[in-house]
């Protein structure tokens, strides 16, 4: 069962990490404080790993911005003490792969992004490297805590393409109370937070119209795989809801897509 979940989130990250040129570019300069320009150029270096119990890592990829800047961008659902030495492991396979100089290794600037409430997580994971006769070194790994983070925060920083994960945020809370409060809170949550942030950020221009179908439809994919338990009113209305919200949107973007290309 932990490995479906974890296969889920893992699909949905990587359709994320495909979505348009400058949705990627916002989400790179927001995770790591950059300021590329929104039409550089983006190669994608896609890596799996299997750790000890034969589950699946989420998805995670190692992006070059302009063949030089090297980012690698991992996901996790769950926390896991070892995320350092396996983010070191991918990063020396890179270097050395792309190595251009054979007296240098470049490591790609790593960061792990948790989806999951992640409250005894550090900043930053470190590694300590022992270099015999040469001395120690440490390599630092830091975190990104989705859930430390408020709307707002993802809005302004523009990493607008890790919205749907925002309906992970109230699935502990509906779990412990399952009432019909909680289940309008979650309503307000999908059209104000999420389709509100969406439509917002593609009026910006930090989205194109073809990048806004794709977050809803992964926010109607992921908001059936974690709350179609809860067989209630509100569920099927919101269900219907987020279909044709999706819908009427999908044709509104279309049409200004069609506009803005002629």
């Amino acid at each position: 069962m932990e490995e479906k979940i974890t296969h889920i989130y893992d699909k949905i990250f990587k359709k994320i990490l495909t979505m348009s040129q400058k949705a990627v570019i916002n989400l790179i300069n927001g995770l790591y404080g950059t300021n590329h320009s929104l039409d550089s150029e983006i190669t994608y270096h896609w890596t799996e790993s299997i750790d000890n119990n034969l589950r699946r890592t989420l998805a995670d990829t190692i992006i070059t911005i302009n063949d030089f800047y090297n980012y690698h961008i991992e996901a996790q659902m769950y926390q896991d003490e070892d995320i350092v030495l396996r983010v070191f492991e991918y990063g020396f396979g890179h270097s050395v792969k792309y190595n251009r100089d054979s007296a240098t290794l470049r490591f790609p600037a790593p960061r792990v992004i948790f989806f999951c409430e992640a409250k005894d997580a550090p900043d930053f994971y470190t590694l300590n490297l022992d270099f015999e006769g040469q001395g120690k070194f440490e390599y630092r790994v830091k975190t990104f805590k989705y859930q430390d983070y408020t709307v707002e925060d993802i809005n302004k920083m523009k990493m607008i393409v890790l919205i749907p994960f925002e309906l992970l945020k109230f699935r502990e809370l509906l779990k412990k109370e399952h009432t019909e409060d909680n289940l309008n809170t979650l309503k307000s949550l999908v059209k104000n937070d999420i389709l509100g942030s969406i439509q917002t950020n593609y009026s910006m221009g930090n989205i194109t119209g073809s990048d806004a179908r794709r977050l809803i439809q992964l926010t109607i994919k992921l908001y059936s795989h974690l709350y179609s338990e809860y067989n209630t009113e509100v569920i099927e209305e919101m269900d219907e809801s987020l279909i044709l919200e999706y819908d009427h949107l999908e044709k509104r973007y279309e049409n200004l897509d069609k506009r803005q290309a002629s």
